[in-house]
């Protein structure tokens, strides 16, 4: 049996309790694929997002939905050794990329010395976006997991103050007809890695200058607290995760809906006069 086979068939075997039943949880809860949908898969050459391109191609092969792929890799400006990887688990797990030259990192590395993660982040979505409908696909799905997720919640209340969740899907405000998908939403990031040590696979790392700096990021640092806060409670994960569908807002000092600010004070007074305090 070839190689890929062999790691597609542990996909929907060895791990379908950990990556394909949540892959296919996050696709039904969410509402993440329709009929007839052309799917941009958008793979950076980490893990996640191979996976991700190899979840689909089985979703494909014994779904009963009819929808089609185009697995794109948009190239910010990896050097020879990053770009060789990609092609070559490309080759491996049988996934038949097309590849977009950009000078992302560049920009960045002149523009973006503040805060380079965001300006990055920014600028590849929009590359993506831009690859995904001229290919006239109606989506772009991303590798992010379940602890990237989690993550981001912690991200947003440790330092922009606000309780913020990376959403399964998105409609674009900048690309009419698109949107942004997450199949591996529910996905444990320790499964992802159980899952490439079982198959004897390794992918290349975030390739900016920011990880080659070798110093820790913000995201490092929130990864190694939840480590922490897993040895005290293993519940922790989940609940944090849970936190973003059980907001009480009548225990809120305050939220924004649609880019609008509301206090408690708004409906405070009503419910004084009406004694429903």
């Amino acid at each position: 049996m070839e190689k890929y086979r062999e790691i597609e068939k542990s996909i929907i075997k060895k791990f379908r309790k950990e990556i394909w039943s949540k892959f296919i949880k996050a696709i039904k809860d969410y509402e993440l694929i329709a009929e007839n949908d052309k799917i941009a898969v958008c793979i950076s050459g980490g893990k996640d997002s191979m996976l991700l391109a190899k979840c689909f191609q089985e979703l494909k092969r014994h779904g009963q939905m009819k929808f089609d792929l185009e697995f794109i890799v948009m190239n910010p400006g990896y050097n020879k050794e990053n770009l060789d990887k990609i092609y070559s688990n490309s080759k491996l797990l049988n996934i038949p990329i097309k590849t977009f030259n950009t000078d992302i990192f560049n920009v960045v590395e002149t523009h973006g010395k503040k805060d380079p993660c965001y300006l990055c982040a920014r600028m590849r979505r929009g590359h993506l976006y831009s690859i995904a409908k001229s290919l006239n696909c109606n989506k772009i799905a991303l590798g992010h997991h379940y602890d990237d997720v989690i993550e981001t919640i912690l991200l947003n209340i440790f330092y922009n103050g606000s309780h913020q969740t990376m959403m399964p899907k998105l409609v674009s405000k900048n690309f009419e007809g698109l949107e942004l998908i997450r199949p591996l939403y529910l996905v444990r990031e320790k499964d992802i890695i159980n899952f490439c040590k079982y198959n004897d696979l390794s992918f290349m790392k975030c390739g900016c200058f920011v990880t080659q700096s070798g110093n820790d990021t913000k995201r490092d640092e929130i990864k190694a607290l939840i480590k922490k806060l897993e040895q005290i409670d293993s519940n922790v994960v989940k609940n944090i995760f849970s936190s973003s569908s059980n907001v009480n807002l009548n225990s809120l000092l305050g939220y924004k809906i649609n880019g609008e600010k509301k206090s408690f004070l708004d409906e405070y007074a009503f419910k004084k006069n009406n004694s429903v305090l």
